[in-house]
C-alpha cells in the first residue's frame, strides 16, 4: 500500500468536493515541462517506473482518512467519503530513457476526477525530479565522449533515495558504474570506488597507505595519489603498482587542482614506469561542463567521476513542470492565464527525423516518418506493459541522444528542437479558447 498522505493538502480538498458534488466522471490530466532550464538542448524522460509503482498501489487507508482530517481540523468523519479510494484509471506515457522537449507531455493520467487529482503531486515529484537529473547526466555521457562516466553523488544528493535514483538514472543514461552499494546491489550496476584521503593520513606515509590497500584487494585497485603533492603520490603508486604486477584494470584518482595538468604530469610519470595500461580517474566537483573542458584540451583522463553537481542538478535544479486537466467528462478544457496557457484534449506525440516533433490530439494518426511517443502502459489502475531493464531503457537513450541535432547535443549554448502543433489541436484550442471568453464576456455585468 503506497501512503496516500505524501500529498499537497489542496488535493484533499478538492478531491472531497469532487465526491460531495458527485464529480467522478474521467478526467485526463497531462505532465509537461513548460520550457526547458537554461542550458538544456532536451530532457531525458524519467520516474515513470516509480510513478507506476505508485499507482498501482494507491489506495487510501484508514490512517490517510485521519490524517486528512486532522489536517483540515474536521471530524473524521467529514473525509470517510474517501475511504477505500484506489487508481483505476488508465496512462499513457513516455517510455523510460526517451528525449522529450518542452510543451510534450511526458505522461497523461485518464481515472474518475478524485483518483486523477489526488494522485497528482507525488506523480508531478517523481517525474520532475527524476527527469531533471536523467537529463543532466545525459550531458555528461554526451561530454565524455565515449569514455566512462562513474556516479559519486550520494554523499551530497538530497537525501539517500534521491541518491539511489541518480545511480539508477546515470545507469540509464549510460554511466559505467555507481559508488551506491545500495542501488549497486539493488540494480545489477556495477559498483565503483577506491578510498578517501583519511584512509591514506592514517598512515605514516602513502606507500604504507597503498601497500596495505592493495593487500585487503587482491584484485585491480585504485589509489588516490593528491593527499599531499600530486606529483610525489603518481610516483609512490607507480611503484606500488610496479611491484604488485596485477595486471590491467588497476588505476590512479586525481580529486583536486588542475585536473588537465595534472593528468597530463601523472600519464608521464606512468608511462616511463613501464605502466601504460595504468588508467587515470578524475573525480572533485565535475559536470558536464567540466568533462567538456577536459576532453576538449586533451587531458588524458580515462574515467570521469561526477557527483554533487550532477546528482543534485547544480545548475538546472528544477523543472517549470505542470499537471494540468485537459478533458472532464469528455468535453475539452484548458487553462488562459497569462505564460500559462494550456492546450486542450488529451495528446500524442509524433516524433519524426531530426526532433521534428508534433503535439497532436491522442486520436490523430501519426505523419508520414512519424513514430508515438506515447504508450499506453496502465489500466484499470494495473501495468499493461513489463517493466523494462535498464539495458532496454539505455538502448532507447543512446538512440535518441544520437537522433538529435548536433546543436541540441552541444554541451554550452545549446539549442533545443520545438514541437510544432497539429492543424487539429490548434482548431481544437482556438475553439475552446473562443468558448471560454465567450462564457466569461456572458457573466459579465451590464454597464448602465
Amino acid at each position: 500500500m503506497t501512503d496516500a498522505r505524501t500529498t499537497d493538502l489542496y488535493e484533499v480538498t478538492m478531491a472531497k468536493s469532487y465526491l460531495r458534488e458527485g464529480m467522478t466522471a474521467p478526467a485526463t490530466f497531462s505532465l509537461f515541462v513548460r520550457d526547458l532550464p537554461p542550458g538544456r538542448g532536451f530532457l531525458i524522460a524519467a520516474g515513470l517506473e516509480s510513478a507506476l509503482d505508485h499507482l498501482s498501489g494507491f489506495r487510501v487507508g484508514a490512517e490517510d482518512v485521519r490524517a486528512f482530517a486532522s489536517a483540515l481540523r474536521r471530524p473524521p468523519g467529514d473525509l470517510e467519503p474517501l475511504l477505500g479510494l484506489e487508481f483505476t484509471g488508465r496512462v499513457r506515457a513516455v517510455p523510460e530513457g526517451r528525449v522529450v522537449l518542452a510543451g510534450e507531455p511526458l505522461l497523461e493520467v485518464t481515472a474518475p476526477l478524485p483518483q486523477a487529482q489526488l494522485v497528482e503531486t507525488y506523480v508531478l515529484n517523481l517525474l520532475s525530479h527524476q527527469t531533471a537529473i536523467a537529463s543532466k547526466a545525459a550531458r555528461c555521457v554526451l561530454a565524455a565522449a565515449g569514455r566512462p562516466v562513474v556516479d559519486f553523488s550520494l554523499r551530497r544528493a538530497h537525501g539517500p533515495q534521491a541518491g539511489f535514483q541518480a545511480a539508477r538514472l546515470g545507469a540509464l543514461v549510460g554511466f559505467a558504474g555507481t559508488s551506491n552499494v545500495a542501488a549497486a546491489t539493488a540494480l545489477g550496476i556495477p559498483a565503483v570506488g577506491t578510498m578517501a584521503h583519511s584512509y591514506v593520513e592514517a598512515f605514516a606515509s602513502e606507500e604504507e597507505a597503498f601497500r596495505a590497500f592493495a593487500r585487503s584487494h587482491p584484485g585491480p585497485v585504485t589509489l588516490l595519489v593528491d593527499t599531499y603533492d600530486t606529483e610525489a603520490g603518481v610516483h609512490v603508486a607507480a611503484r606500488v603498482l610496479r611491484d604488485l604486477d596485477r595486471g590491467p584494470g588497476c588505476a590512479v584518482r586525481l580529486d583536486s587542482g588542475d585536473l588537465g595538468d595534472l593528468a597530463a604530469r601523472a600519464r608521464t610519470i606512468l608511462d616511463r614506469a613501464g605502466l601504460p595500461d595504468v588508467r587515470i580517474v578524475a573525480s572533485g566537483g565535475l559536470d558536464e561542463y567540466a568533462v567538456d573542458d577536459l576532453v576538449c584540451s586533451g587531458a588524458p583522463i580515462d574515467t570521469y567521476a561526477v557527483g554533487t553537481r550532477v546528482g543534485v542538478s547544480a545548475d538546472a535544479p528544477y523543472l517549470d513542470s505542470a499537471y494540468k486537466m485537459v478533458e472532464y467528462d469528455g468535453r475539452p478544457v484548458m487553462k488562459l492565464s497569462s505564460a500559462k496557457v494550456t492546450a486542450p484534449g488529451p495528446k500524442q506525440v509524433f516524433r519524426r527525423p531530426g526532433c521534428a516533433d508534433v503535439i497532436a490530439l491522442a486520436d490523430e494518426r501519426p505523419p508520414d516518418g512519424g513514430t508515438v511517443l506515447l504508450e499506453t502502459v496502465m489500466e484499470n489502475g494495473r501495468r499493461t506493459v513489463g517493466r523494462p531493464t535498464l539495458d532496454e531503457c539505455r538502448a532507447r537513450c543512446a538512440a535518441d541522444l544520437g537522433a538529435l541535432p548536433p546543436a541540441a547535443r552541444r554541451i554550452r549554448a545549446p539549442v533545443a528542437p520545438r514541437a510544432t502543433a497539429s492543424k487539429r489541436l490548434l482548431a481544437l484550442t482556438a475553439r475552446v479558447r473562443h468558448d471560454i471568453e465567450e462564457r466569461l464576456a456572458s457573466q459579465q455585468p451590464v454597464s448602465a
